[in-house]
């Protein structure tokens, strides 16, 4: 049987109370107040759609053979690349092999069931097996928006495939429109909506519907026999309209999260299957309906596998993490869409050189160092005689991945001349438990969260942004682990 495996979530740490959006910019749109309950979730200055993808990926991969994955879907409608495989540069992330299938998805809000359904389909073909999902986005809204108050940042991610199967696919039914309701071309930045009207009554109270009951007759079942149904809407009217319309009991009805994360566009509807899919018992059907130029309408049924399914972090995991974001203007800088001022040293070129990234690409993206085969002592970065003073051998490393390892903090400092975007810019020295030791910046947290001996995991992040260019650095940092992590 083709179906899900595994599933994993990411929210970012940061959460701005909607109430700050209304103090600051209330006077200009009063309309916004109507959306000042609850709190939106926030990709930090150095998170972006691929790093969440990442983080939500390695949640998913938690105990899986990563050999036996045989290809990664991305999708997003905020991709940080049009010409460049984002989903090329998730694989050495996640440690995936190189030999592998990819592609982006994109262009809709409904691009994450698509992606799913894409996978799936090649799984029950038998041509492939092992697709990791993923699905992420971060996108803007004008100042004083209601776009601005609604959407929200967050990815979630699926492995596909035969074995073990937790949720066993069952069918689907696809609607597609040209329906602008929400539009944004190449060059734009922030989203374009048309009336909140025109949304609720042509699109969520018409396209959500036409697709659900087209898959109630296709598979001849009722909205009864489903232990949740999971529907994106932010819309509160038409969340009711359309619940009513197809009779959807409130204990069916999964948490669209608009009061924890806000809307995530092409993520949405998959980061609530994420968190359905933590509470489901085997027997549970489960609908799954995207938006977004039409539907998808995807039906499982939850399998006895999920009862020894290895658990990650999970969407729960993430939204208990959380720490108040206390500065509405922080947002503003992090999106560029109002500079701030980083000083002389934030003006020189900082880019590595792509043909350098080929070369180290695994030691840059897949946080590789090296291990000697001799003495067995790690190194970072990689290096051709060995570490250990008492053995010194040379060429006989093997690699060695430090991506996945907790590390010690030994030294670390606040730094408030080099360009950050959320200064002081804090880095140090960690060793890593095994051995190996490396100088990164950590983010996540502020420099009293940090002590000698403090335990630390590694993120992939940004590591900068040349605008002369245009081009995106990824790179790992340290998070410092709470007690429990």
């Amino acid at each position: 049987m083709a179906g899900i495996c595994s599933y994993g979530g990411y929210v970012p740490r940061y959460r701005l109370n909607r109430g700050l959006i209304v103090q600051a910019m209330a006077w200009m749109n009063p309309v916004i107040m109507m959306h000042a309950q609850g709190e939106k979730a926030v990709a930090n200055y150095d998170e972006d759609p691929i790093t969440m993808a990442a983080a939500a990926g390695i949640d998913a991969l938690m105990g899986v053979e990563l050999t036996k994955v045989e290809g990664v879907y991305f999708a997003s409608t905020t991709m940080p690349y049009r010409e460049r495989l984002n989903a090329g540069i998730l694989i050495p992330a996640l440690n995936v092999r190189d030999q592998v299938r990819a592609a982006d998805f994109g262009g809709g809000l409904k691009a994450g069931t698509t992606a799913l359904l894409a996978a799936l389909e090649g799984v029950e073909s038998n041509r492939v097996d092992n697709l990791l999902v993923t699905a992420a986005d971060c996108r803007l809204g004008k100042a004083a928006s209601t776009q601005e108050m609604i959407f929200g940042d967050a990815a979630a991610a699926f492995l596909v495939g035969r074995e073990n199967v937790i949720a066993e696919f069952k069918g689907s039914y696809s609607v597609t429109y040209d329906f602008t309701d929400h539009i944004r071309t190449a060059a734009a930045v922030v989203d374009r909506q048309w009336e909140e009207r025109w949304i609720r009554d042509m699109g969520y109270g018409r396209f959500i519907p036409e697709a659900v009951e087209g898959l109630l007759r296709q598979a001849g079942l009722a909205m009864a026999d489903f232990a949740k149904v999971i529907y994106p809407c932010n819309n509160r009217g038409a969340r009711k309209q359309v619940s009513g319309k197809l009779g959807i009991e409130p204990a069916r009805e999964q948490s669209s999260l608009q009061a924890e994360i806000g809307d995530c566009g092409a993520a949405q509807p998959l980061v609530m299957l994420a968190q359905a899919l933590e509470s489901a018992k085997p027997g549970d059907k489960l609908l799954v309906v995207s938006y977004g130029s039409g539907c998808d309408a995807l039906f499982f049924e939850v399998t006895e596998n999920i009862r020894d399914l290895r658990r990650g972090r999970g969407i729960s995991g993430c939204l208990a993490a959380k720490k108040a974001l206390d500065n509405y203007t922080k947002i503003l800088v992090w999106r560029d869409l109002l500079e701030g001022e980083v000083g002389l040293r934030g003006e020189v070129p900082d880019y590595t050189a792509l043909s350098a990234l080929w070369r180290r690409r695994r030691e840059i993206f897949g946080l590789w160092g090296s291990r000697c085969s001799r003495c067995g002592t790690p190194q970072f970065p990689p290096q051709r005689i060995c570490a250990n003073p008492a053995c010194g051998s040379v060429d006989t490393r093997e690699p060695y991945r430090f991506a996945d390892k907790i590390g010690r903090v030994i030294s670390f400092t606040g730094d408030m001349l080099t360009p950050s975007l959320d200064p002081p810019a804090i880095y140090g020295r960690i060793e890593f438990e095994g051995g190996g030791r490396g100088m990164f910046d950590f983010t996540d947290c502020a420099v009293e969260d940090l002590s000698p001996g403090k335990p630390v995991s590694m993120t992939f992040r940004r590591k900068y942004h040349d605008k002369t260019r245009n081009i995106i650095g990824y790179y790992w940092k340290a998070v410092p682990l709470k007690e429990g992590e």
